[in-house]
């Protein structure tokens, strides 16, 4: 077919590049669309500190109206993760199948008596009921753990220093000795044991009741937590914007990509391309030059997007620049050939569009573009590795809000050269001149 002429080629690219820009509402449309969905997905997970947390809803029923299930309910409600208010039964069950709440904690009659006794011996133990949103799952979680810590600061309280705590020991220890089949060693040890706990108890009681000290507070947790968010640097807060543009820049690259491999059918449907082939221009000639003027478009999508975050959003290349720059032109590469991909499998250019959108769609959302791939199961994570979006978005992050140097975008940017590579093979393969 003769050989690749640079100047035609460019002399394509150009006018793809005119088509583009011709459309001055439409281009406006194209790059203010991501950066509007970037700057809401960015304020939703940017995590800043200015901006208090949502705290969790929760009702607590207290059926039981003991001191040990009012302590538990004041320990939650002093969460600062939780908003708690008090609720009956049903009406708890009620606001949680509205989505009024995300958890109801019921605390069912005897709860503290039953869960005393079962401190110290291997008795039944009292079921406490949660209700919840099953759309709330990861508050389910949190509100369970939470509640382990205050029950167990709540029971262990009353048996060390409320007014059941020796009673509660001398019941323990009758059924200690009469429970057969115990080792008298074990036995012995044991009852020691809740002897020390009754005599404890007993002092606690005569000398809070004519000091201003306050009794035995309960079981806490042994040990305080200090938190550190790690990022590209000591000091450096995490902007959650950067992964937001960074995921909703890709997306609209490969929707610019789409719309180049519709525009390729809408001109074979329309005769161009046999015009084309009369012409002395070879088929590597007029797929390049289509696929630059489709990487310079997607180039000029991408920049506007990161470059509007790190204008208005505080995203900042925390890394290596050069790498930054070359995951840039690696992913508007991989896009203009995915563009042409479709150009190349396509047949109508509707039945194309929409496949295209949905794949898009798909790909952004495995990739982690809407949300970090590390929120999906194992399984998923794994299977993501086989989409290009997510070795963009990761290679982005890394060397934007990470501070990862180049090695960080080296390996991403070659897997995604990789994968335009095998779309160009593809469509050297099935691309036709006419239908």
């Amino acid at each position: 077919e003769g050989r690749m002429s640079g100047r035609a080629l460019f002399a394509i690219a150009r006018n793809e590049l005119a088509r583009f820009f011709s459309d001055r509402r439409g281009v406006l449309f194209k790059l203010a669309t991501p950066i509007a969905i970037a700057a809401f997905f960015g304020f939703i997970f940017s995590g800043e500190g200015s901006r208090e947390t949502a705290k969790v809803a929760v009702l607590v029923a207290d059926r039981d109206h003991s001191a040990v299930s009012a302590a538990l309910a004041k320990g939650l409600a002093s969460d600062a993760l939780l908003a708690v208010a008090p609720a009956g039964e049903e009406a708890a069950r009620e606001a949680v199948r509205r989505g009024k709440a995300a958890v109801a904690v019921v605390l069912p009659p005897g709860f503290g008596e039953a869960a005393g006794r079962a401190f110290f011996s291997s008795g039944p133990k009292p079921e406490v009921g949660f209700l919840y949103d099953p759309s709330h799952g990861t508050e389910m979680a949190m509100v369970r753990g939470i509640l382990t810590e205050y029950a167990m600061q709540a029971v262990s309280a009353e048996v060390f220093s409320g007014p059941s705590g020796a009673r509660l020991a001398r019941e323990s220890k009758r059924q200690l000795l009469s429970s057969p089949g115990i080792d008298p060693a074990e036995r012995d040890a044991l009852v020691r044991l809740l002897d020390g706990v009754e005599g404890w108890v007993s002092r606690e009681q005569k000398t809070g009741a004519g000091a201003e000290r306050p009794g035995f507070a309960g079981l806490t947790i042994p040990y305080a937590v200090r938190e550190e968010a790690v990022t590209s640097g000591r000091g450096v807060a995490y902007n959650g914007y950067a992964h937001s543009f960074a995921g909703m820049g890709i997306q609209f690259v490969l929707f610019a990509a789409i719309e180049l491999g519709i525009g390729v059918l809408m001109e074979r449907e329309g005769g161009v391309w046999r015009r084309l082939r009369a012409a002395p221009l070879t088929r590597a000639t007029v797929l390049g030059g289509k696929a630059l003027g489709g990487a310079l478009i997607a180039a000029v999508t991408l920049g506007a997007t990161l470059g509007a975050g790190m204008l208005f959003f505080g995203v900042r290349v925390q890394g290596s620049w050069p790498g930054f720059l070359m995951l840039c032109a690696a992913s508007c590469l991989m896009a203009a050939s995915f563009g042409l991909l479709l150009a190349a499998l396509g047949r109508t250019t509707q039945a194309t569009r929409g496949l295209a959108i949905l794949a898009v769609l798909l790909m952004t959302m495995l990739g982690g573009g809407w949300v970090p791939a590390f929120l999906f199961p194992a399984w998923m994570q794994a299977l993501t590795l086989a989409v290009p979006t997510r070795w963009a978005v990761d290679g982005l992050d890394a060397v934007t809000w990470r501070g990862v140097g180049f090695e960080g975008a080296l390996a991403p940017s070659l897997v995604l050269a990789g994968f335009a590579a095998l779309f160009g093979f593809v469509v050297l393969w099935r691309f036709r001149w006419e239908e």
